[in-house]
């Protein structure tokens, strides 16, 4: 059975349905996403690429739930969720996606035990549970010495470990990453995407990831070709 016939069998975790996104700058409009239509299943390791303006940040941004399109149907377990208020998109981005972006976003006079803890503000964790959640997930990604470290204590790839552990803090259905290895050296983005790999292959997390690198594009399952704001082709590993 090929890559792409067993994807028939699993489910759709998210689906766009000809989805545009335009902007409008006094009489001219721009089309940063015109008439995308995708599917991402459970379990899949995605890379979203192209050239620079293509649209494939907006198209994160749009399954970020971090902007709505214009037109179209963003479908999360099978929900529409475009048309959804910004209270109601907050709520959902917390309890089923993590982030990790290009820049790590972290807190900077506060420690890597506090930032890994942050999205737990707003769940429903227990108080008493939270530390112990943030120490196990510290752990897991190799910072088991660094809880009490700033960011400024830590080199770029151990910020990003940081930064996975908070996006894996609420346990969410869907990892999604920005330019990952973006600000690191090339070893240390090579044990980043080591580690994406790990989650995607020993816990079966569903993981989309964005970057302008055809070569660590090819290291997804599926990568998902942008231009000119067109999903132009999809290819399997």
């Amino acid at each position: 059975m090929t890559k792409s016939s067993s994807l028939n069998n699993s489910k759709v975790i998210l689906e766009l349905k000809s989805v545009t996104k335009t902007y409008i700058t006094g009489a001219s409009q721009f089309n940063a996403l015109d008439n995308a239509s995708l599917k991402i299943h459970q379990g899949e390791f995605v890379s979203i690429t192209g050239p620079s303006g293509s649209g494939k940040s907006t198209l994160m941004h749009i399954i970020g739930l971090l902007d709505n399109p214009t037109s179209g149907e963003v479908l999360l377990e099978g929900r529409d969720i475009a048309k959804l208020k910004e209270h109601q998109l907050a709520q959902i981005r917390n309890i089923t996606l993590g982030f990790v972006f290009q820049q790590f976003n972290l807190l900077p006079k506060t420690s890597s035990l506090e930032n890994v803890l942050l999205p737990l503000l707003y769940s429903d964790v227990p108080k008493k549970d939270r530390q112990k959640i943030g120490i196990n997930l510290l752990i897991k990604v190799g910072l088991e010495d660094k809880f009490n470290n700033t960011p400024a204590q830590l080199s770029g790839g151990q910020q990003q470990r940081v930064a996975i552990a908070r996006a894996l803090v609420n346990n969410p259905k869907i990892i999604l990453a920005d330019e990952p290895t973006g600000n690191l050296d090339s070893k240390s983005g090579e044990e980043i995407m080591k580690f994406f790999h790990q989650l995607n292959e020993k816990e079966g997390r569903t993981i989309v990831f964005v970057t302008h690198d055809m070569d660590l594009a090819k290291q997804a399952n599926r990568t998902i070709v942008i231009k000119d704001g067109k999903i132009s082709e999809e290819k399997y590993a």
